[in-house]
């Protein structure tokens, strides 16, 4: 898939800044084919061997794996902190306490080279019992899948920096409670991307990687064309979307795979009316990239943008999956996982750390479910 870039579609975008000003000056690593998937198997390795040998031999697994220093960033509550000890304490030993028989299910695994990093990310789904409470929720004694969106950077094959959101709200629903009660798109278990391998892949043409790459990004700046501040009823504003730059982009078959609370939705109608209406429609101002992707990956037929905070936003007074708020400032944890097919985006998968929205404005859903 190579896209021309001279094309009139895409020069109508603005070129709007993706926030990496301040890194202009660094080396971008070039990296083969072969260590590209050289980098993704090392990982798999490491994350599949510490969630099938389980709390048994967690120390030396994560020790393995993980520097010593490691920088972790994860879904709120556990947030942000260093080092394997706090790794292992407040995140790995707690889980498996709670799931005993974890399985970890791959869907899909993409790596590249993003400036000097060399970064690995996946989609998996964690499966097994809920045994014991985990972050204050309590658990039903049956099977549960958790949604679980990483991106690893490497160095000296061994990761440096890991971030992770785990779909809490779509465990909530498995036990049985739900936060929202407002979802517009379809709740359950994402799919894996349709007819192809999304996780033992070889791609040999670079050339591709940086299309799907190119395609991702270019789609994301249309984004930031607003016609939410020129209209106001719901039927307008769902007219400007559908026929929107965006549109440019999407394959008319496509499949947006949005966290619990939002859910998923088919084709650019369903994407627009589950998702961007009510999105938009909340948060009309909005900054994509003032702080900055810390990933961008092209990989073959997938690519991967992802950002902690990146976008900055006004919580405004219309509801939004239920809750409402005063024009709060708010941060967002995004990561997007693309499938490209037929010169254009056929599925998205996109993690976002919801609670982590909701508790800038005063709502703690994890506190609420306690009593």
């Amino acid at each position: 898939m190579i896209l021309n870039l001279s094309n009139k579609k895409f020069m109508q975008i603005e070129q709007f800044d993706t926030g990496l000003k301040n890194q202009e000056n660094v080396k971008k690593l070039v990296i083969t084919p072969q260590e590209n998937y050289n980098y993704k198997q090392v990982v798999r390795k490491y994350l599949n061997t510490i969630v099938s040998d389980g709390i048994s031999n967690i120390d030396q697994n994560v020790e393995n794996a993980f520097t010593k220093n490691v920088n972790v960033n994860c879904f709120y509550p556990l947030n942000e902190f260093v080092g394997i000890n706090g790794f292992k304490e407040k995140f790995w030993k707690p889980l498996f306490n709670s799931f005993p028989d974890l399985e970890r299910r791959e869907q899909l695994v993409i790596s590249g080279a993003f400036r000097d990093k060399i970064q690995v990310g996946s989609i998996s789904s964690l499966s097994g019992v809920f045994k014991k409470s985990w972050l204050g929720i309590k658990p039903n004694n049956k099977m549960v899948n958790l949604k679980c969106c990483e991106i690893h950077e490497l160095k000296n094959n061994k990761i440096i920096e890991s971030y992770i959101l785990i779909d809490l709200i779509d465990l909530l629903i498995q036990t049985g409670v739900n936060p929202s009660n407002s979802s517009r798109g379809s709740e359950g278990n994402w799919l894996n991307p349709i007819n192809t391998d999304g996780v033992n892949f070889f791609e040999k043409d670079m050339k591709n990687s940086e299309a799907s790459l190119e395609q991702s990004l270019i789609m994301q700046r249309s984004l930031n064309i607003k016609p939410e501040l020129e209209v106001s009823s719901d039927k307008d504003l769902k007219k400007k979307l559908i026929n929107h730059p965006q549109s440019n982009y999407w394959h008319e078959k496509m499949i947006w795979y949005g966290p619990s609370g939002i859910g998923t939705a088919r084709t650019l109608e369903g994407f627009v009316d589950n998702h961007q209406l009510p999105f938009r429609k909340t948060f009309k101002e909005r900054n994509y990239w003032k702080l900055g992707h810390y990933c961008e990956l092209g990989d073959g037929k997938f690519s991967l943008t992802a950002g902690w905070n990146s976008i900055q936003a006004t919580y405004g007074t219309d509801d939004w999956l239920g809750y409402k708020s005063e024009n709060q400032k708010v941060t967002m944890r995004v990561m997007d996982f693309y499938h490209h097919d037929e010169r254009k985006i056929r599925e998205n998968w996109v993690p976002i750390d919801i609670l982590h929205i909701l508790n800038q404005i005063g709502v703690d859903i994890l506190a609420a479910i306690k009593t």
